[in-house]
């Protein structure tokens, strides 16, 4: 009898002790996700004739800006909403200039209002059609930010010529489509995995037409690819073409990461892509 109610005993300690993890697993999975914390930072409005709507623009700058009159270099980036991409990157931008990994530089945030039509170019492809009821307005998207954006940041902010594009999945495509087609906008372009599955990989069938044997300045180029399929396969195919080509007016790095995923991508190597593009030479 005492082994059996030894026995028993143990029963339901080890029923309880599973009990309790459960309701431990149960109560963490019913927390929010962590939100990064949003950066002090300034927001206005543009009415945009380009893309015939009013944007939301977020712009941090760092603690030294305010206590200087020195003029400072430029990040843009669409997917810039404080709902989207802005705080994380404004948060490691100040963490990698307190410690001196990059000079100081201005952060350019554009919120989304239809990101699927603004970050893709032309597509022949009916199934690119199908993922968003409008898509192929990147063009008119990056007439804004040449001939709106650009001026009224200027207008409003100390800033050199200097000015860096970076950009995730769809956004890594409008990245890179610029690098193609209007290689002067920007000096630095940081893509991560980028959408270069659009339109039959046309910016990499095409990259050799569009690549210049020079260009006004020098030209960066940094991106990277988790272990998605569909986007390594084209992103190798570019660090081939860039290889091959040996274009002395191009800098670039590409790192394929297949411990990573899509969606750990940008968040895992974005230090690494800043210092690299941003530090001092």
């Amino acid at each position: 009898m005492k082994s059996n109610h030894t026995s028993l005993s143990r029963k339901i300690q080890k029923t309880i002790s599973l009990f309790v993890l459960a309701l431990i697993l149960l109560n963490c999975a019913n927390k929010p996700a962590k939100l990064d914390p949003i950066p002090k930072h300034t927001t206005f409005t543009i009415h945009s004739q380009e893309c015939k709507e009013t944007r939301v623009i977020n712009v941090w700058t760092p603690e030294t800006y305010s206590t200087s009159q020195d003029s400072l270099n430029v990040i843009y980036m669409a997917d810039g909403g404080i709902k989207e991409d802005f705080p994380h990157i404004a948060n490691t931008l100040a963490q990698l200039i307190e410690t001196k990994q990059i000079p100081p530089t201005l952060l350019v945030g554009i919120e989304n209002t239809q990101r699927r039509r603004d970050l893709t170019g032309f597509t022949e492809v009916e199934k690119d059609k199908e993922i968003a009821p409008i898509v192929g307005g990147s063009a008119k998207f990056r007439a804004f930010i040449a001939n709106e954006l650009f001026p009224e940041i200027n207008q409003r902010y100390r800033t050199t010529v200097k000015k860096t594009l970076i950009g995730e999945s769809l956004s890594g495509l409008f990245v890179l489509e610029t690098f193609f087609m209007n290689p002067e906008m920007f000096d630095n372009y940081i893509a991560f995995d980028p959408s270069l599955w659009w339109n039959k990989h046309y910016l990499i069938t095409t990259a050799n037409q569009h690549l210049l044997p020079s260009y006004k300045s020098q030209k960066k180029v940094w991106f990277t690819s988790s272990k998605a399929k569909d986007i390594s396969l084209y992103t190798t195919q570019l660090a081939t073409i860039l290889e091959a080509q040996n274009n002395s007016n191009i800098k670039w790095n590409y790192t394929y990461n297949p411990q990573e995923t899509h969606a750990t991508i940008f968040r895992a190597t974005k230090e690494k892509a800043l210092i690299w593009t941003l530090k001092q030479e």
